[in-house]
């Protein structure tokens, strides 16, 4: 059971490393949860973590290891990623003055008939789910992280953390080893995605409140 602790603990800083960067997927669930209160931010955070697990799904199919062969087949993903971040960030800073503007802040946190202070969802609850999806699956950086990263953690075998640190190294070998593409770490990498994607917006809410 011990032995599966390092796994756990290096696959949520793995998951953390990947979640919590600023970027445009947290740009989207930070939106969502200022703007429509908790639900809206977890559901876009969903959307994050669904591309990620598509990700893993391709790495585990060996998609992945083909794609890196073509050094041109990356360049094109990473076209179309920066491009389309471009075309949200133009649209979030268009209508970043009428999303801010006082009236539409006070209407929003107004109280509804049930006596909730919670904001209203907007009327297409699924749009920050939709763009945070298809900002993932296009974004560099995750596609980086599983094309290098994301390969490693898949491949089996053994890491010995603490045993590469200078001068103390030696004397800290076999105290924290981890599996690599074992479930644990597996677990441990999309636990810590999850322990993000519910955290972030919940501090951002009471952080408004």
């Amino acid at each position: 059971m011990f032995d599966l602790v390092p796994s756990l603990v290096a696959g949520a800083a793995f998951g953390l490393a990947l979640a919590a960067p600023p970027g445009p997927m947290n740009a989207v669930i930070a939106e969502e949860s200022v703007l429509r209160g908790w639900t809206a931010g977890a559901k876009a955070g969903l959307g994050a973590g669904l591309a990620d697990f598509v990700f893993f799904l391709l790495a585990l199919g060996g998609v992945v290891g083909v794609v890196q062969q073509y050094p041109t087949a990356q360049g094109v993903m990473f076209g179309v990623g920066g491009l389309l971040m471009c075309y949200f960030a133009y649209g979030a800073a268009s209508g970043v003055r009428e999303s801010f503007a006082p009236s539409s802040v006070g209407g929003a946190t107004e109280r509804s008939g049930n006596g909730s202070t919670e904001p209203p969802l907007a009327d297409d609850e699924s749009t920050g789910f939709r763009r945070a999806f298809v900002l993932a699956l296009t974004n560099p950086y995750q596609i980086l992280f599983w094309l290098t990263a994301g390969v490693g953690l898949l491949d089996p075998g053994t890491l010995d953390v603490l045993a590469v640190l200078p001068y103390v190294g030696e004397a800290l070998t076999g105290l924290f080893v981890v599996e690599t593409g074992s479930p644990a770490l597996i677990v441990g990498l999309f636990g810590g995605v999850a322990l993000w994607l519910v955290s972030f917006p919940a501090a951002l809410v009471q952080a408004g409140r």
